[in-house]
């Protein structure tokens, strides 16, 4: 009867010893880890990247497109953006995606005239003031 109670007691004594992970299976797993995040996190990267210059482009379009009904509503180009939010063509002025600052528009103004029957002159487009890059090479600036 003790020759059976001492060979299971090293029976459970071995079955807990290889119940573990060795050192080597563990390194093996935080390498394959470590390989995996080095591809994935510059791929995350690149699309927060394009989808800031994305709603860039679409926040471009939208205040060229109030100050264009302004302009053709009222006859007369707004002076400031400003004048495109008082008069209820948008309700605010987005926030610049790549500077997070909503103040950072600048406003391109002309003398020419955008319509026949337009008495006044004033802010013809607008563009973002960061002058990085984009992911295509130009300066957000030149959108």
């Amino acid at each position: 009867m003790r020759l059976n109670q001492s060979m299971s007691g090293t029976r459970k004594a071995r079955r807990a010893a290889e119940a573990g992970f060795t050192l080597l299976e563990l390194m093996i797993v935080i390498s394959i880890m470590v390989i995996l995040m080095s591809i994935a996190i510059p791929n995350y990267q690149r699309s927060i990247v394009h989808s800031r210059e994305a709603v860039l482009k679409q926040d471009l379009a939208t205040i060229r497109g109030a100050i264009d009904q302004y302009t053709l509503d009222k006859q007369k180009a707004p002076q400031s953006l400003e004048d495109v939010i008082s008069a209820g063509y948008m309700k605010v002025l987005p926030e610049e995606p790549t500077t997070h600052r909503a103040d950072c528009w600048v406003a391109v103004s002309e003398d020419s005239m955008m319509a026949i029957d337009q008495n006044q002159p004033g802010i013809i487009d607008v563009h973002s003031c960061n002058d990085q890059l984009a992911s295509d090479g130009t300066a957000y600036s030149t959108w």
